[in-house]
C-alpha cells in the first residue's frame, strides 16, 4: 500500500485525520467505560438510537461498531432461515456471501455488467434480481465507484431487499446526492466512517420492515462495544442532520462541481459527485494513478481505465483546489 506523509488523501476514512466531529477525542480513554451492551441498551444509548430513527425515518435504528459488516450479516440472520435461498451479486463484497453462510441459506448469484467505457460494475436492475423461489435479495448501491441503482424498482413482494448503502451514508442529508435506500429497502446499511466523517469503523443498520434486528445483533457482536465509538457515531449524526452539516455537505458538492467545470482535459463520470471517477485519453488508469500519485494526491481505486476519488465531510476547498491544480498539469 503506497503512503505518502505529505501527499493529499481522496481515501477512506474521509475525515482524512483532520476533520473532528467528536473534538474531544483526546478523552478517549476516560470515555471508554465497560459493558454498554448494545443489545439491551439502557438509557443513554436507547434515546441516542431513537433520536436517529426520528432523523432517518426508519422503524429501527441500530449503532455499529463492527463496520457495515455487522449490518449486512445481521441483516441476512434477522429476514432468513436456514435453507432460504438469498439472491447477491457475483463481485459483491465477501461479507454478502458470509452472511449467507452463516445464516445456514443457499447462495444464488446474479452477474452485473461492467461499464465497459469506464472499467466499472453498472447498476443492479430488477431484471437482474427477478429470480423465483429467494428468501431475501442483496444490492449494492451505491457501487463503490458511485454508480446509484433504483432502489424502489427493485421491490418484490415476498422478498425482503437488503441495501449495503456503505457509501452512502450523506444520501439522506442533502437534495443534491441520489436518493436514499433508507426509507425504501427493508434493510439498509451504511457506514460512517467511508464519506459521511466517521471514526473506522462506525456504521448503521437502518430496518423499515416488521422484523427485529437486535436478536441476530446480540449473536455477532461484543457486549462490550466501544463507548466512545458510540457516542462518535451518535454525534456524527446529529452533525450530518445539523444546519451546519447539511452546509458542509452541499459546499461540498458544490465544490467537487466548480472543480468538474474547470477541468478540461479529463473525463468524469459516475452518478455521486462525492466519488471523482476520472479517466483521460492516452492513459490507463493505473498510469493515471500513478501521475497523480507523483504530484502528490493518492486516489482511492483504480482499474485499467478509470480512476476514482473519494471525497467526504473531511474534503474541504483547499484540499479541492490542489486537486484541481494538479489535474489541470495532466
Amino acid at each position: 500500500m503506497r503512503k505518502h506523509s505529505k501527499n493529499t488523501l481522496f481515501t477512506t476514512p474521509s475525515h482524512g485525520q483532520k476533520f473532528f466531529i467528536l473534538n474531544k477525542f483526546r478523552q478517549f480513554y476516560k470515555s471508554d467505560i465497560s459493558e454498554t451492551d448494545t443489545h439491551n441498551p439502557v438509557e443513554a444509548l436507547k434515546k441516542a438510537q431513537k433520536h436517529a430513527e426520528k432523523i432517518y425515518g426508519t422503524k429501527q435504528t441500530h449503532f455499529l461498531t463492527n463496520g457495515s459488516t455487522s449490518g449486512i450479516i445481521a441483516a441476512v440472520l434477522t429476514c432468513c432461515n436456514k435453507g432460504d435461498r438469498v439472491l447477491i451479486a457475483r463481485n459483491a463484497h465477501p461479507s454478502h456471501l458470509n452472511a449467507v453462510k452463516l445464516a445456514g441459506c443457499e447462495p444464488i448469484f446474479y452477474d452485473i455488467p461492467n461499464i465497459k467505457e469506464w472499467g466499472i460494475p453498472d447498476k443492479t436492475t430488477f431484471e437482474l434480481i427477478n429470480v423465483k423461489g429467494v428468501k431475501a435479495v442483496i444490492v449494492t448501491s451505491p457501487t463503490y465507484e458511485g454508480i446509484v441503482s433504483d432502489i424502489k424498482s427493485l421491490k418484490k413482494d415476498g422478498v425482503f431487499l437488503i441495501a449495503d448503502e456503505a457509501h452512502g451514508a450523506l444520501y439522506p442529508f442533502s437534495d443534491k446526492l441520489p436518493q436514499s435506500a433508507v426509507n425504501t429497502a427493508d434493510f439498509t446499511i451504511q457506514s460512517l466512517h467511508k464519506t459521511a466523517g466517521g471514526l473506522n469503523p462506525t456504521a448503521l443498520l437502518h430496518v423499515m420492515c416488521d422484523k427485529d434486528a437486535e436478536p441476530a445483533l446480540s449473536m455477532i457482536n461484543t457486549t462490550s462495544p466501544s463507548y466512545p465509538l458510540l457516542a462518535s457515531i451518535e454525534a456524527n449524526i446529529n452533525f450530518l442532520n445539523s444546519k451546519k452539516g447539511r452546509k458542509k455537505i452541499d459546499e461540498l458538492i458544490e465544490n467537487i462541481n466548480c472543480l468538474k467545470n474547470e477541468v478540461k482535459n479529463l473525463t468524469f463520470g459516475g452518478c455521486d459527485p462525492t466519488k471523482i471517477l476520472i479517466k483521460k485519453d492516452g492513459l490507463t488508469g493505473f498510469e493515471l494513478s500513478e501521475k497523480l500519485f507523483e504530484f502528490g494526491i493518492e486516489d482511492e481505486k483504480t482499474n485499467e481505465i478509470s480512476t476514482m476519488l473519494l471525497c467526504g465531510i473531511g474534503t474541504d476547498a483547499k484540499k479541492l483546489e490542489r486537486l484541481e491544480k494538479v489535474l489541470k498539469k495532466l
